[in-house]
């Protein structure tokens, strides 16, 4: 396997991951809906909704975390790094990541399996109302995602020592961004003449280079 096949693998594993947690959301406004009627209109409501919807938000939250690093979306709070050269990005990047990432993550990976261990052992339950739920399924979710995170973490480090040998920054694998839905709206429009459509998606394209604040060629599958 070459490099780009094991980046785009790794951020195959994340994206994924991070897709299937995000039907969360659909089960976590189910949930909140039915909660509202019983307690409103049928005055009869679930004494543990606050466990069940934190839950589902904490584990939607962690497992998106890998998935999040792979499309480059964190924020990021410079001044100085998107007018760096790639070579000088990739060297700050890979210091960082050795310093701080790898460090911080392994201690969360290692103290969550700790914990959710602690958790199964007792068959912990929510002590926020009487019988709560259980949570040791949901603390077990913590190791995980920190081990998925870690693992993109290493991708993240394998393209900086790429960028640093090659000057430029190995492509990701692409998903579907805002501009891509706006090309379609542009697309599809009645109202939009060929160029003035031209117009707004350059427009639009320069809008999203500049947000992400990365020069990097590799936010797109070459």
């Amino acid at each position: 396997m070459n490099v780009q096949r094991v980046l785009h693998t790794i951020d195959g594993i994340s994206t994924w991951v991070g897709k299937a947690a995000a039907w969360l959301i659909m089960l976590l406004m189910i949930v909140v809906c039915v909660e509202v009627i019983k307690r409103y209109l049928l005055n009869a409501p679930t004494a543990f909704i606050f466990d069940i919807t934190n839950m589902l938000y904490g584990t939607l939250f962690m497992l998106c975390g890998a998935y999040t690093l792979a499309q480059n979306a964190h924020v990021r709070g410079d001044f100085l790094y998107s007018s760096m050269k790639p070579r000088t990005q990739a060297a700050l990047d890979l210091v960082l990541y050795l310093v701080f990432f790898i460090p911080g993550i392994a201690a969360l990976v290692y103290a969550g399996a700790d914990y959710a261990g602690d958790s199964w052992r007792i068959a912990e339950h929510s002590n926020v109302t009487s019988n709560g739920p259980p949570v040791y399924h949901f603390k077990t979710v913590i190791p995980i995602a920190g081990a998925l995170v870690m693992l993109q973490g290493f991708a993240e480090i394998l393209r900086s020592i790429v960028c640093l040998k090659t000057g430029e920054w190995p492509s990701r694998l692409h998903d579907v961004a805002e501009i891509d839905v706006i090309e379609e709206q542009l697309a599809h429009s009645e109202y939009v003449d060929e160029e003035s459509r031209k117009i707004a998606i350059e427009g639009a394209h320069k809008i999203d280079e500049v947000a992400r604040q990365r020069g990097m060629g590799g936010d797109l599958q070459k």
